[in-house]
């Protein structure tokens, strides 16, 4: 029973005595109560109430239903998991009817009898208790085709659930970011969540390669076709048949080169190089460049038909100096993984060393990390990592401040937050110690924020 009386339910009511009522009902629940749209969302943003009990008719227009259609939309947004009962008049039924269209969870109409909406609102608790077990185990079940980035940054959580979204399709995938932020991890990623994931996965630097070495690594070429072809040689895209091909620095490909990949992209056939037979690939596309393609275009150095036969989907990763906390919590990984490599036991790193790595602003991004951290290990005479270890001079760097108090303050709150993960190497126990607050309290600040 005490664990039921943790479980938020919102209320939201604008008529005082039934408001009450229902308080004094569910007090099972930790009852939480609105009596209008702007306070019903604010509870929603904090707590995300996995049952919500809502009347239609709310201020400024108590007679009217347009508040409360609004909000359902609203916080069906915010917590879409959230069960949403809605509470009408007697002669209410196509406004009811309206709100289940639009995601409601059920309806009552007033009057109605206290043990009916207590038997729905249990059963609303435990779909979506349900629901959020099945959502775990897909997680626990599926391959982690992102195994190897670290993160609890939001824009680059936001980056893994795009590549689980697209990895199912064949749409052809435009990964965008600095040198150093992950751009074939991502790539690796979305051919492991892939249904390709058990062909070959081919990748190849356009900026590494000779032009004129270019066209036969991609596309093969025939005995004969020019000095030094002694035998038919597959490229890198019939190599890569019934799997992915990766085109690093996309952004380097030559013109002529340009023509016939997009021909490639348009036909799905290749012809080798000295060769006149077309020969059908099925292979999945994605590249990955640090420039500017919309420059590229305006400066005639890129084809616009190839741009956007590229960009049918676009991932854009952020560089660490804009991802706060990552810096730390990927050093810690780091650390652990080189120490682990070069048998030096548990090295770890020490607060100097944190607060070093957190105020540089890694022009070379994750790689430049790994880097460091990879000869601080090596380096180091004991089993700490301390500051010198690392070699960084400080780096100063002003932030944006808003306005908005509560913006502002919630900001701050969630900084902080991510920092004392980062430093914790994401271990929570450690962070409440830091942060001076229980580890329940930094699990709900944790949900709260988003962060997983």
């Amino acid at each position: 029973m005490s664990a039921e009386k943790q479980r938020p339910l919102l209320i939201v009511e604008d008529d005082p005595a039934l408001q009450k009522q229902l308080r004094w009902a569910f007090d099972q629940y930790e009852t939480l109560t609105a009596g209008d749209r702007g306070s019903a969302l604010a509870l929603v943003r904090r707590c995300q109430p996995p049952v919500v009990t809502m009347d239609l008719g709310l201020p400024p227009d108590a007679n009217s239903v347009s508040e409360g259609f609004k909000l359902l939309e609203d916080t069906l947004s915010i917590a879409p998991e959230t069960k949403v009962i809605v509470l009408t008049g007697q002669n209410d039924r196509g406004n009811a009817l309206r709100a289940v269209e639009l995601g409601a969870y059920d309806f009552f109409a007033k009057p109605f009898e206290i043990d009916m909406l207590g038997l729905t609102i249990d059963r609303a608790y435990r779909l979506y208790d349900l629901q959020q077990e099945n959502a775990r185990l897909r997680i626990m079940h599926q391959p982690d085709a992102l195994a190897g980035l670290v993160t609890r940054d939001p824009e680059m959580l936001r980056v893994c659930r795009v590549v689980e979204k697209v990895a199912v399709s064949d749409a052809t995938v435009l990964v965008l970011g600095e040198s150093g932020t992950g751009k074939e991890l991502i790539a690796r990623g979305v051919h492991a969540a892939s249904p390709r994931r058990k062909g070959r996965f081919i990748a190849i630097n356009c900026a590494a390669i000779p032009d004129n070495l270019l066209e036969s690594e991609l596309f093969g070429y025939e005995k004969g076709a020019f000095t030094g072809a002694v035998k038919t040689t597959p490229g890198k895209i019939e190599t890569a048949n019934g799997g992915t091909l990766m085109l690093d620095e996309i952004g380097d490909l030559p013109l002529p080169l340009q023509a016939k990949l997009l021909r490639f992209l348009q036909e799905r056939v290749i012809e080798r190089i000295g060769g006149r037979q077309e020969i059908p690939v099925d292979v999945r596309i994605v590249c990955a460049t640090h420039q500017d393609l919309q420059a590229l275009l305006r400066e005639g150095r890129f084809r616009e038909d190839l741009y956007y036969r590229l960009a049918e989907i676009v991932v854009s990763l952020p560089p660490l100096r804009d991802r706060p906390g990552d810096a730390a919590l990927l050093a810690h990984a780091f650390a652990r993984r080189f120490a682990d490599e070069h048998g030096r036991g548990g090295m770890t790193l020490r607060e100097d060393a944190v607060r070093a790595i957190e105020r540089h602003a890694w022009p070379g991004n994750v790689r430049e990390l790994e880097n460091c951290v990879k000869r601080a290990v090596i380096m180091a005479d004991g089993n700490q990592i301390a500051a010198d270890d690392l070699g960084l001079a400080a780096s100063a760097g002003a932030e944006e401040i808003t306005l908005d108090l509560r913006q502002a303050r919630e900001d701050a709150e969630r900084r902080v937050i991510i920092r004392a993960l980062g430093r914790a190497g994401g271990n929570v126990a450690q962070a409440a110690e830091m942060l001076g607050v229980s580890r329940p309290t930094l699990y709900d600040l944790m949900h709260r924020y988003g962060l997983k």
